[in-house]
């Protein structure tokens, strides 16, 4: 799949929710657009509306969720409010942060295969998707086994596959690596890394590690108090020195760039990675 970097697959103009119940809203006065084949990574303290933004793109809100909706979100040209979910699943794929509680069925197959008798399709179609995904995701060791047998990592390898079974547009991760060990975090986050880079997968991800997703992210996003206070380039958003008063774990990376930046020691660039870091200072 070719990207086309001017499609906007997501638009949402002054979004603001409010759950049932609360008194707060939960997300207010959201306005941004999101394009084919772009990485965002969205970050921000704990209760700042990450997971409700994730809703409006799926239309988990306000189609499932109560509450008092403002504004418009339309997603691949639907309007969010007036379309089912089920029509919207077609077009984003979401993964939670905890895979068991999206993983129903007796076996990994049977898990994947839903999906795609949802949709309706013939039955050498969903054996066609089923053996790409198998495939692609190195999951026939797996196809047996039950989703409780899995490994957390596993888990969200085969939530993944599920989604992009069913052939998405955008894929929506809320925090996917957040109950795994740093190694099984890495192997999730190099899978997303691969849909992005060689299939054009529009993809979202709320993560905390933003070490992990900083590198490969096109662009970052950050929330507080349900509002959108950053927005842009990984690099430049990341040059912003209030973001740790803002709740965001920055890098260690960054961290010793405004360390030495306070020291009148001034690289050319954030360093994002640590060899990224050693190549600075070596310049210098």
């Amino acid at each position: 799949m070719v990207s086309k970097p001017d499609r906007v697959l997501i638009e949402l103009r002054k979004v603001s929710f409010k759950y049932k119940g609360a008194t707060e809203y939960a997300i207010r006065d959201i306005s941004l657009r999101i394009h084919e084949g772009e990485f965002v990574l969205v970050v921000g303290p704990s209760g700042c509306g990450k997971t409700t933004l994730c809703r409006v793109f799926n239309g988990l809100i306000p189609n499932f969720y109560e509450g008092e909706f403002k504004g418009k979100a339309v997603v691949c040209g639907y309007d969010v409010a007036k379309t089912p979910t089920y029509i919207l699943s077609k077009y984003v794929g979401m993964v939670f942060q905890e895979p068991e509680n999206q993983l129903f069925f007796s076996t990994v197959e049977k898990e994947i295969v839903f999906g795609l008798e949802n949709l309706g399709l013939p039955s050498n179609e969903i054996a066609k998707r089923l053996n790409e995904v198998v495939e692609y995701f190195k999951l026939k060791p797996l196809l047996k086994k039950a989703p409780y047998e899995l490994s957390g990592g596993e888990q969200q390898k085969v939530a993944i596959a599920a989604c992009i079974a069913m052939r998405p547009k955008v894929l929506v991760l809320d925090e996917p690596t957040a109950n795994l060990d740093p190694m099984s975090a890495k192997d999730v986050i190099d899978l997303v890394k691969k849909l992005n880079r060689e299939r054009g997968l529009t993809v979202i991800i709320v993560e905390h590690r933003v070490e992990l997703i900083a590198p490969i992210a096109t662009r970052m996003i950050v929330m507080n108090r349900g509002r959108i206070v950053r927005d842009g380039p990984v690099r430049k958003v990341l040059s912003c020195e209030d973001l740790v008063s803002k709740g965001v774990a920055v890098p260690k990376v960054v961290e010793i760039y405004f360390k030495l930046k306070a020291k009148n020691i001034n690289l050319r660039t954030v360093p994002l990675t640590p060899e990224e870091l050693k190549q600075e200072l070596l310049r210098g």
